[in-house]
């Protein structure tokens, strides 16, 4: 009988240690949505158009506040120079120099958090 409730005890506390067999995360969700993009750029004399197409909701609303998925805003850099935040689909870029630019477009959501999209072009001003 001694050996049965040694045998309990023992138990009891392998439950209690093991916290039930339950598991725990503090992982934050994947973000599951992926968003499209495609980019291109219009020369017209040293200014060049960015037309931006993507299904991602640019939000003026919602930026720089809580993620909302499928939403959020883009980022560009004209020759890895400071980024540009842009809420719209389309983006002038004037006052340009002569010869090749490149210009990097990521997708954020509205907290900055990336979406891992992103495109670089290159155009030349003439």
């Amino acid at each position: 009988m001694k050996m049965i409730k040694s045998f309990c005890v023992i138990a009891a506390i392998t439950l209690m240690i093991s916290g039930c067999g339950t598991s725990k995360s503090n992982s934050a969700p994947v973000n599951s949505y992926i968003p499209t993009l495609e980019v291109s750029a219009v020369v017209n004399g040293d200014a060049a158009t960015l037309q931006l197409i993507t299904d991602l909701k640019l939000s003026k609303e919602h930026y720089d506040q809580q993620r909302l998925q499928g939403e959020g805003h883009v980022h560009v850099s004209l020759d890895k120079g400071e980024k540009i935040v842009v809420t719209d689909k389309q983006k002038v870029l004037e006052h340009l120099s002569k010869g090749p630019h490149e210009v990097k477009v990521s997708l954020h959501n509205n907290d900055h958090t990336p979406y891992d999209v992103s495109k670089t072009i290159s155009f030349e001003v003439k």
